[in-house]
Formats: C-alpha cells, sequence, structure tokens
C-alpha cells in the first residue's frame, strides 16, 4: 500500500489537534511587509501581523511559495518514507499556488510522486477536504481514488463571509472581481461568498447583526438537511463567532464542526472582524 501524505498550504484554517492528529504538513505563504518579509506561521502569528498593520498603517503583500520551498517540502516528505503526496491548495482563480506546486512536483518526479489538486476554496474548506483526504489513505483508498472523490465533493463545499470593514478588501489586489462592489458600500456590510473558487458578492445589509443572520440564512438554503461538517472562522472576532457556531449547530446536520482564525494570508484581504461560515459535505 503506498505511503500517503497530505500537503496544504497555509490558507488553511484547522485548529492546532486536527493538524496533529492528521499529520497535515504546511507550505507557508510569504507575507511581505514592506522589506520585510515572513513566512506565514513560522515567523509572523496572528499578534503579531495585526500589531504590525496598526503599528505601520499599511496592509502587507502575499505571495505563494517559491517552487523552490514547494520542491523542499516534497523531498522531505520523500526522506521520511513517503513514496506518494497529495499537494491540496487553496482556489487556483485567486492565487498562484497551486502552480507553483505543479512546477516544483515536476522537479521532484523521479525523487517522489505528486499530485497537486485544486480545492477550489481556502481556509476551513481546504482544511476539511485535507482531513477527508488523510482519512481516505488511511481506510487504504489509493491516491487517485481520493482526488476522484474529493473531486465529487468540491462542488458542495461553501464559505460565506461578511466584513467589519472594507479597508483591507479595497486596498487588496486579489479580489478585484469585487472592487466595484466593495467601493459602492457606505455604511453597509458586504456578504460575500466562494463558488466555484471564486467570491463573488452575495448581498448587503445594513448592520452586523444582520450581516451575520444573513450569513447564517445563506449556509443553511445552501445545505438544507444534508449532513456536513461545519466551520466558523473569524478574525479577532471570537465572542461573535462562538455564537455562530452555536447558532449553527442548532439549525444545522453537523458531523463535524470547530472555530479557528482565520490565516493571515487571507486576513490580509478581508482585514479584522471578517467572519464566516464553511461548509463541507459530511
Amino acid at each position: 500500500m503506498a505511503k500517503i501524505k497530505v500537503l496544504a498550504d497555509s490558507t488553511i484554517d484547522l485548529p492546532a489537534h486536527y493538524l496533529r492528529d492528521y499529520d497535515i504538513g504546511i507550505v507557508p505563504i510569504n507575507i511581505q511587509f514592506g522589506t520585510d518579509s515572513y513566512q506565514e506561521g513560522i515567523n509572523i502569528d496572528q499578534t503579531t501581523f495585526y500589531k504590525k498593520v496598526d503599528e505601520l498603517g499599511i496592509i502587507p503583500q502575499t505571495s505563494q511559495p517559491s517552487v523552490g520551498q514547494f520542491a523542499e517540502a516534497y523531498r522531505n516528505c520523500a526522506l521520511q518514507g513517503y513514496d506518494t503526496i497529495l499537494s491540496i491548495h487553496v482556489t487556483s482563480k485567486l492565487s498562484g499556488t497551486l502552480n507553483s506546486a505543479m512546477l516544483a512536483a515536476q522537479e521532484v518526479e523521479k525523487e517522489i510522486r505528486v499530485l497537486p489538486y485544486d480545492s477550489l476554496a481556502g481556509s476551513a474548506g481546504l482544511g476539511y477536504m485535507c482531513v477527508d483526504a488523510v482519512e481516505m489513505a488511511r481506510s487504504g483508498i489509493t491516491a487517485e481514488e481520493i482526488v476522484t472523490r474529493l473531486s465529487q465533493k468540491r462542488p458542495d463545499t461553501r464559505i460565506f463571509l461578511t466584513l467589519a470593514s472594507t479597508k483591507y478588501a479595497q486596498m487588496s489586489g486579489r479580489i478585484s472581481n469585487l472592487q466595484g462592489f466593495i467601493a459602492s458600500l457606505l455604511n453597509v456590510k458586504p456578504i460575500i461568498s466562494l463558488q466555484d473558487g471564486m467570491l463573488l458578492p452575495s448581498g448587503r445589509v445594513r448592520s452586523r447583526q444582520a450581516a451575520l443572520a444573513h450569513v447564517l440564512d445563506l449556509t443553511k438554503e445552501s445545505v438544507g438537511n444534508r449532513r456536513v461538517k461545519f466551520a466558523v472562522i473569524h478574525g479577532e472576532a471570537r465572542a461573535e463567532a462562538e455564537q455562530l457556531l452555536e447558532q449553527g449547530k442548532q439549525s444545522l446536520n453537523c458531523a463535524d464542526s470547530f472555530i479557528d482564525d482565520i490565516a493571515i494570508s487571507l486576513a490580509v484581504h478581508f482585514g479584522p472582524g471578517v467572519i464566516g461560515t464553511v461548509i463541507y459535505p459530511a
């Protein structure tokens, strides 16, 4: 039986015990404040990130891991005795990360087999997908069959977000298709959804409470009574996130649920106060 390793990039949102229990490898996104460069989760954490934004008054740039970073991670897996890697990444429609992974896979093809895969998501959607892949690998399912099954579930992965402030999104170049929608909002809370790997406008409401209620309504509408894995992700909005998680658990058919801080590489584009729901098929 092939020994399969699941790798992701650091846009993944999963509580630490999931990462530990499922032994998911992470290749960090690069975070750049001017001339200072950091690797997400290695030499910059959530607290430091928000503090630097406040102190410097600038929003950093992000860039995908280099081909070299991926190749090094793949070779390390080979040294650990793995013969196959499922390299699962943030949507290729918003990031060049998957492309770096594909180029690195070609570079190491004589040393280890790598199957790069587009989650068409990120955050906890990517997280639950990686957990799913590890569970399948541990049950003896082949890498190719895992990819087939992930592709069957991928269209039903849902993410709904609301922003506390549009400042970060306006300054971010990564979600350009939302610029007109966001720029037109004044004292209105935008609702954004992830569909087929793209972020799309999904409504606007007047208050924060109405925005959170609408996010939950959209979440419920998208799944009905289907059994799902559910997560709430947030940027410095823990109390609201906990309340939304409890409301979701009461109204959804949940097989699993968690709450987590949104990855720095995503918070760059959405800002503090972002809060969202994530659905993955159980």
